[in-house]
């Protein structure tokens, strides 16, 4: 159901930086470059995450309650991702660990303040 999700920035090569080497970690790459933007994903037919600066020229914000989650195929790996976000300068939101019900997440933000989490199940 989810094509790709976009979150707004004010600085493309500093955001553009942080998530090569973020997903990076969960096998993503650059789909697709433009001048506003750029998009990264494991594959052309599966959901991908794509920064941009504003169309409306505006100021990019944070969205309050807007979050976007990673899937991560193990434990380990989300471990690893919530670590290299915090490396990279991003800011803990909530330390990795269990949620319940076979639930195991850690939440973040990147550098313009977007909130992000990276789960797995089991």
């Amino acid at each position: 159901m989810i094509g790709y999700v976009t979150l707004g920035t004010n600085d493309l090569p500093r955001a553009a930086a942080f998530y090569d080497a973020l997903l990076k970690e969960v096998g993503a790459r650059r789909l697709w470059e433009f001048p506003r933007g750029i998009a990264w994903g494991v594959a052309e037919d599966k959901p991908s995450l794509c920064i941009m600066t504003p169309f409306d020229g505006r100021p990019a914000t944070v969205g309050n309650g807007v979050m976007v989650a990673l899937a991560a195929s193990s434990r380990e790996q989300v471990g690893c991702v919530h670590a290299r976000a915090l490396e990279l300068g991003g800011t803990d939101e909530g330390a990795v660990g269990p949620r319940g019900d076979g639930f195991y997440a850690g939440y973040f933000r990147d550098l313009e303040g977007n909130k992000l989490a990276v789960f797995c199940f089991g």
